[in-house]
């Protein structure tokens, strides 16, 4: 069955035709054959079609990043916010804001060109508007490190002494053995990684290297990697098996193996134990908690990927220096930077540098 879809009315604003085969590989890889016989026929780049949708203004630039994110998305949260910019929430916030500073531009450019007629004022225009749209660029910006943590996914490192229950406490909330588990210290060298949804958000679990003195250069290597993952995760459990750890300041307590505990219970940690389960749905819960906290933004255009939030940050600048401005001059050369700024946002200046790494992700036909 061979469908056409004539442009401009097609997602790439081209003439489009789809051949839907029936039959096995062998069928669908001889009618490819045949059409890679014709001439000017070759398969599609990654990305192309997408590409060709840009190029013919079917999508802006924020929408394409929002369609390479769904295609990436492994939860529901990160498909739900993907969707939400590739339909374009960013994008007609944007084109609000680019409307609202042409006025604003338009009325500042005639001030200083026009002065001299009798119908325009020689006073520059109440701040207001540049006020209500510097609190919405604000307002995005507020929810921008959510977006990006939602997208990126969270980390969180288990830390502690050798042999503190830290590969057992992974693999029970991993529900599976993705750990080595001995009673040799030392075992766990290299961090572990263990993916979870919590929430919707994806959240990285990292089994680390006991933290201790070692002569052991192999062992030694493990526990600066061990060092330096637990410094960027977003949280850090530190685990403990008696006594009480110091200087935990920004950690979660984890105090393991409560079922040999004899001590009171310290209010101040989470107690759990791998043996008997005790603990270990209360983390869990809790972590759900923080990382849905942690990612959760608020209803204004959604930020998910660093250009963005640099382009939006330049713009929301841009537009506090033509609120403070007292001279038609200044204030029209800063809304001229806004309005640039939020043009590559959304692509339409100076993108071309960024093109070909954003379409790359995508995959062949899309």
């Amino acid at each position: 069955m061979v469908l056409v879809f004539p442009a401009p009315g097609t997602a790439t604003g081209e003439d489009v035709v789809e051949l839907h085969l029936h039959g096995g590989h062998a069928v669908i890889t001889a009618v490819l054959e045949a059409l890679l016989a014709l001439p000017r026929v070759r398969l599609a780049e990654p990305g192309e079609f997408t590409r060709r949708a840009f190029d013919n203004g079917k999508l802006d630039l924020t929408q394409v990043e929002g369609l390479a994110d769904l295609l990436a998305a492994s939860t529901e949260a990160q498909r739900a916010q993907a969707i939400r910019t590739s339909e374009g929430a960013l994008a007609r916030a944007a084109a609000a804001w680019r409307d609202a500073l042409l006025a604003e531009l338009a009325v500042t450019e005639a001030l200083l060109d026009f002065s001299d007629e009798g119908d325009v004022t020689d006073a520059l225009p109440d701040a207001a508007v540049l006020e209500g749209v510097a609190r919405s660029l604000g307002d995005a910006l507020a929810g921008a490190e959510a977006g990006e943590r939602l997208r990126d996914g969270l980390q969180v490192a288990l830390i502690g002494a050798p042999n503190v229950g830290k590969s057992s406490l992974l693999n029970a909330l991993a529900g599976r053995e993705a750990a080595i588990v001995s009673p040799y210290a030392g075992t766990t060298r290299d961090p572990i990684e263990v993916t979870l949804d919590l929430g919707g958000v994806p959240v990285t679990l990292i089994d680390t290297a006991g933290l201790r003195p070692s002569e052991d250069p192999i062992e030694a290597e493990g526990i600066a990697r061990a060092k330096a993952r637990a410094a960027s995760a977003d949280l850090r459990l530190l685990l403990y098996d008696g006594g009480f750890p110091s200087g935990a300041e920004g950690m979660w307590l984890v105090r393991t193996k409560s079922d040999l505990a004899a001590e009171e219970i310290d209010a101040t940690s989470i107690w759990v134990s791998t043996v008997t389960g005790q603990g270990i749905a209360a983390l869990m819960a809790r972590l759900k908690i923080w990382a849905v906290d942690a990612t959760r933004g608020g209803e204004a255009a959604p930020i998910s990927h660093a250009r963005q939030r640099a382009t939006v940050t330049e713009a929301f600048a841009r537009v506090e220096e033509a609120i403070g401005s007292e001279e038609a001059l200044l204030r029209a050369e800063a809304l001229r930077l806004a309005l640039r700024a939020i043009g590559r946002l959304s692509g339409g200046v100076d993108i071309e540098d960024v093109l070909d790494a954003i379409f790359a992700r995508f995959c062949v036909g899309k």
